[in-house]
């Protein structure tokens, strides 16, 4: 980690407006949904030829973590094959033929959380499948198993990556299941404080929010409009002036995304599990910017071809926003519960230079890294200097590349560094 740093962050221009007043799309009907079962060890609760409705338990994680995961729509199964993630990474997937007819089967009654123990409140958002739908899709009850000398729970509204404003829509338009999902994460949490952290630019949302928890003890907390407010240690930062090592809570803070604070709101209020997901496509290669709100398992390709299709024939399609989203060479993977967004973009070419040596990079690294020296450790393959350079440490949160006046890419320089270190831990090499 170098000793010598920058802001560690930036305000970037969001283009957040391409969609930010549009009308939510809640009309795509896909004809197949595939619901990946990529989270972990994933079993499959169904069978091919099974009939499903909206809510029914098709999987389940059953590794080191338990997690249920339910349909979509309602159908048929017709197939578990393998296909292509958001993530790169290729995993089978539970396909259902939509009948279109969405018939639906509620896996748990309603829950009165304010009347339960704080044990039956963490079962139930085990047991409703709750999962951090910010991107990272990790287990949410294991975050509260431990709730021991918490200060603050954290209700991430930041939404800091450019074009995405799918979080800022959710919480529009569920506002009162937002409410008790962020007060039963205040009980769950055993925190002294709570808070929501939203971008101070967001002024008509800042105002939503203040009359939406008036009187209770949640306090919405405005931050800078700056990138990556999102990530945790930059949040906590900026809320606590604490840092930690590992995980939020050594600085006695719990995060958790507002997208799922709102599905645990509706856990508890209408016996509902995540079977719809809020995701933004925008970017000057797709047609209609807009927010969708579409099944779990819908394909990018659908989603894309109801917002007006791509205005290129040669465009980059993001899974995610242009700073930490991956690109994906076909449309054909089904949107997770954890995907924000799709970010469309006509393929520019970049003229690259070789590096000036200039450290901006290394000024704007949010976690503190090195990304030139990673570079040369990765060229010659050097593991243990990838080790000492805290290479694992990345976020990917793209900066490097973003301020690099030579038009490197710089973040798939260190993603690679990543990608050996993996390797050899796969084969069993100590870290």
């Amino acid at each position: 980690m170098s000793l010598f740093t920058g802001p560690m962050h930036r305000h970037l221009d969001g283009h957040k407006d391409l969609t930010l007043t549009v009308e939510v799309n809640t009309s795509i009907d896909p004809e197949y949904v595939y619901i990946p079962l990529s989270n972990g060890k994933c079993e499959p609760c169904v069978k091919v030829g099974d009939e499903v409705k909206v809510g029914t338990k098709v999987a389940e994680r059953n590794d080191h973590f338990r997690l249920p995961f339910f349909s979509s729509v309602s159908g048929k199964v017709t197939a578990i094959e393998k296909r292509m993630t958001s993530g790169l990474t290729p995993a089978d997937h539970l396909v259902i033929q939509n009948d279109h007819k969405y018939e639906k089967v509620r896996p748990f009654e309603p829950f009165d959380y304010e009347a339960a123990s704080w044990q039956e409140l963490h079962a139930f958002c085990q047991d409703s499948g709750m999962l951090g739908l910010g991107g990272a899709g990790f287990p949410t009850y294991v975050k509260y198993a431990n709730p021991e000398n918490v200060d603050l729970l954290i209700i991430n509204a930041v939404e800091c990556e450019p074009y995405l404003t799918a979080d800022y829509k959710n919480i529009e338009e569920n506002g009162k299941l937002l409410k008790t999902g962020v007060l039963a994460f205040h009980k769950l949490s055993k925190a002294a404080k709570a808070c929501i952290a939203i971008k101070e630019d967001k002024v008509q949302q800042i105002s939503q929010l203040k009359e939406l928890f008036a009187g209770t003890a949640i306090e919405v907390r405005p931050v800078k409009d700056l990138y990556p407010m999102g990530w945790e240690r930059t949040i906590v930062y900026a809320l606590t002036k604490k840092r930690y090592d590992k995980l939020p809570i050594e600085a006695g803070c719990i995060v958790t995304n507002a997208a799922t604070a709102i599905a645990f709101g509706n856990a508890i209020v209408n016996g509902m599990p995540i079977t719809e997901k809020y995701v933004t496509v925008s970017g000057n290669g797709v047609g209609k910017p807009q927010n969708v709100r579409v099944p779990v398992g819908t394909t990018a390709h659908d989603i894309i071809m109801a917002c007006g299709g791509y205005t290129a024939e040669d465009v980059l399609l993001i899974a995610g926003g242009p700073m930490m989203g991956k690109t994906i060479t076909t449309d054909a993977f089904a949107i997770a519960p954890q995907n924000n967004g799709l970010t469309v973009l006509i393929n520019e070419p970049v003229d690259e230079v070789p590096c000036l040596r200039c450290g901006r990079c290394t000024e704007v690294c949010p976690a503190g890294l090195e990304p030139v020296r990673i570079a040369n450790a990765v060229k010659v393959n050097d593991t243990a200097a990838l080790d000492k350079l805290y290479t694992m440490d990345c976020i990917e949160c793209g900066l490097c590349t973003y301020v690099c006046p030579s038009k490197i890419a710089v973040t798939e320089n260190v993603r690679r560094g990543k990608r050996t270190l993996q390797m050899r831990m796969k084969k069993g090499g100590a870290r």
